[in-house]
């Protein structure tokens, strides 16, 4: 297959997701969960069963939908390995996948909100992505009834999204940046600015950039950021435009590669930029 040039350009970007359209509308199958049970299952747990199922399985589905994605060479073994998948024009894909909700199919609430756990971790830095051949590939999914038998639930996977790497990891870092939050190592640790830390940046005193804390309680004016690389918290704007428009929370505003808003449609976050 002939490559389209470099991911940041909206041909490659065109190209490669017309060759994964094939999955659109694919049900996972290999996951069936029984229909009068969906009540005792939150969206969180579904979101970590079908990551982790779809990570398995995607190349058998690739074979049969005849699209060309293998795991990537080097990585098989590593479950924390960078990227996911290699396709057959020449980029390299990492696979996330984000939950919209099926209003025909009822599934427990949470207590408490919860945000969505798929992340571009810190694992993935300016260090070890190629621009020119890394994608983020994003997959939507929500439950369905299965058509052969509709007492049975199957993650259905409804859109595919594509966005350059190094776009969304740059959008990544310039939002800790601009929240105060560092790196520390070399590209190990992302942290934000404890509460201590921002009492001292408004006192005018200078900060602690030789440790971070994992807690609050330990006083550290850098704690690690847990949230580092979620999904909504990449304000790189076409992004969250798929995401909104997938019925996904998203951002409204962001900070990359300038300010930029978006109107309101479908779920909203109240996490601001």
């Amino acid at each position: 297959m002939t490559t389209w040039g470099p991911i940041s350009d909206e041909a490659a970007i065109s190209g490669l997701k017309k060759s994964l359209q094939p999955l659109i509308g694919l049900p996972i199958q290999s996951l069936q969960i029984p229909a009068d049970m969906a009540m005792q299952i939150e969206p969180s747990q579904i979101g970590t069963i079908v990551g982790t199922l779809t990570d398995l399985m995607l190349p058998r589905i690739a074979l049969e939908q005849g699209i060309g994605l293998t795991k990537a060479a080097g990585l098989l073994g590593e479950r924390e390995g960078y990227p996911d998948f290699e396709h057959e024009a020449g980029y390299r894909l990492e696979l996330k996948g984000t939950f919209t909700d099926n209003p025909n199919v009822a599934l427990k609430t949470p207590p408490t909100p919860r945000e969505p756990s798929a992340r571009l971790t810190q694992k993935v830095t300016v260090k070890n992505v190629i621009p020119e051949r890394d994608a983020l590939l994003l997959l939507v999914y929500q439950l369905e009834k299965t058509p052969q038998d509709e007492t049975l639930l199957s993650p259905t996977i409804k859109g595919v999204g594509l966005f350059p790497v190094i776009e969304c990891v740059q959008a990544r870092d310039m939002r800790m940046s601009e929240s105060g939050g560092k790196w520390f190592g070399d590209y190990e640790t992302p942290t934000i600015l404890s509460n201590s830390g921002k009492k001292k940046l408004a006192n005018g005193e200078a900060l602690n950039e030789d440790q971070y804390g994992r807690k609050e309680s330990e006083g550290w004016d850098f704690n690690e950021d847990t949230n580092f690389g979620k999904m909504k918290r990449i304000p790189y704007k076409p992004l969250q435009e798929f995401l909104r428009d997938s019925g996904c929370k998203y951002a409204s505003t962001g900070c990359y590669p300038k300010k930029w808003n978006l109107p309101k449609k479908g779920p909203q976050t109240e996490l601001v930029f």
